[in-house]
């Protein structure tokens, strides 16, 4: 008996090592992933995939990319980033990589692209790679109707969607920049600031062009726009809590060539004895046709537009110097009570040849948007047969009813937020 009990203690030994030796496998780990998804015709359901990676997992000659299930893969290739040169790579199942130890919960099912890479990641180093694939994935990209749809959980926070040649983008979910590639196609791109992976939907439609034909206007070179150094840092903590903002306003684009924007404006008034709201238009622009009413009621109130002397006189105090050229609009409402508060919607439309106007790119005439928003939530509606070509400033674009497309920014930070914007004729 005894021989045998040393021989199972002998037995369990050895399994506690070969454990102990498992769990000390450093798993696999990876930095400085971007993804770029570049959609095929629609008929296909298929997408390419470019995606950059770096694995860090020290003394690593192999990276497990995995293969999303329900995808079929196609793999044109796995190159070094370092050299440019094509690496070795196979297509294995989950078995093989948990027994790399580098990923010890894979699942035999599951598929991976096995890379050899040509050097053993080096201590605090990075084995950077390309992985060129096309998965063909009909939950991931269809059509509906005329309308192709993009629907893809991203797990990585960095990616950027193509669409295909000759689509326009009418609706992206999370706020992402859009620009127009050399050849034409829309790219959008996106950055996940949260730490799991959001369900993103990129939507697009064919792009028809407008019969209406337009002289090309040469694009006037814009001056950057520099911010203004801080000197010292801030103590005050000061800090003004965007979510309870509540001053949404709604931008519409009228023709490029009359420079001009209708608006409307929210606002609540919650200061007791305050009977007036005071909009001073900003230096450049122009206002006309202002008007206004309680959102509560629908009361039409009194509006009237000032300038100058005439601000002086009626002895309004804007909070700056007043100049013959300063114009103020002001709302007269009945002073709020102490506890009650007023929502107003104020409209109005501005001229700005400065900020909004006609211009060509190498897709066609145009225009370009390049305002200041200093509000927490505010959307653009895009002029009629024009489509958007570039966004700066990430957005969640949407079609309206009416066929013209939307831009919504909500700025989470305190401070403005340059937007720019390109738009196309169709």
């Amino acid at each position: 008996m005894k021989p045998n009990f040393a021989s199972f203690l002998h037995a369990i030994a050895i399994s506690l090592f070969l454990v102990g030796t498992v769990s000390a496998q450093p798993l696999q780990t990876q930095v400085d992933t971007f993804t770029r998804y570049e959609l095929l015709a629609p008929s296909s359901q298929s997408f390419r995939i470019y995606y950059d990676v770096s694995a860090t997992t020290e003394g690593a000659r192999f990276y497990y990319n995995p293969i999303r299930r329900g995808s079929e893969p196609d793999v044109h290739g796995v190159y070094d980033r370092m050299s440019g040169a094509a690496l070795t790579w196979e297509l294995v199942g989950g078995d093989d990589a948990a027994a790399s130890g580098l990923l010890p919960d894979a699942e035999a099912q599951d598929e991976y692209i096995k890379v050899h890479l040509t050097r053993p990641v080096p201590a605090n180093g990075r084995g950077r790679m390309l992985i060129d694939k096309t998965y063909m994935d009909a939950r991931s990209y269809y059509q509906d109707g005329d309308v192709i749809v993009f629907k893809r959980t991203l797990g990585i926070k960095r990616n950027a969607v193509i669409l295909p040649h000759g689509y326009e983008l009418i609706g992206v979910n999370y706020p992402s920049q859009v620009m127009t590639l050399e050849d034409g196609r829309i790219q959008v791109s996106f950055i996940n600031p949260g730490t799991i992976g959001v369900p993103y939907e990129v939507k697009a439609r064919p792009l028809i062009k407008s019969s209406n034909e337009s002289a090309e206007i040469a694009l006037p070179d814009l001056p950057m726009i520099q911010p203004d150094p801080r000197p010292i840092a801030r103590t005050d903590d000061h800090i003004p809590e965007r979510a309870s903002q509540n001053r949404d306003i709604v931008y519409f684009l009228q023709a490029p060539d009359t420079h001009s924007f209708r608006l409307y404006h929210d606002y609540t008034e919650t200061r007791p004895g305050t009977d007036k709201y005071l909009n001073v238009v900003r230096t450049g622009s122009k206002a006309s046709n202002p008007s206004a009413y309680i959102l509560d009621t629908g009361e039409v109130l009194k509006v009237e537009t000032l300038r100058g002397a005439e601000i002086t006189a009626a002895n309004i105090d804007i909070g700056e110097a007043v100049t013959a050229d300063t114009e103020l609009v002001v709302i007269w409402f009945d002073a709020v009570a102490e506890g009650a508060s007023t929502r107003l919607r104020i409209e109005e439309t501005y001229t700005d040849a400065n900020r909004y106007f006609p211009a060509s790119s190498p897709s066609g005439p145009g225009f370009i948007w390049d305002r200041s928003f200093g509000r927490s939530a505010n959307t653009v509606v895009l002029p009629y047969d024009h489509y958007l070509s570039a966004n700066a400033v990430p957005a969640t674009v949407q079609l309206r009813d009416d066929g013209r497309v939307s831009l919504r920014y909500i700025n989470e930070r305190p401070g403005n937020i340059d937007v720019y914007i390109r738009g196309t004729r169709r």
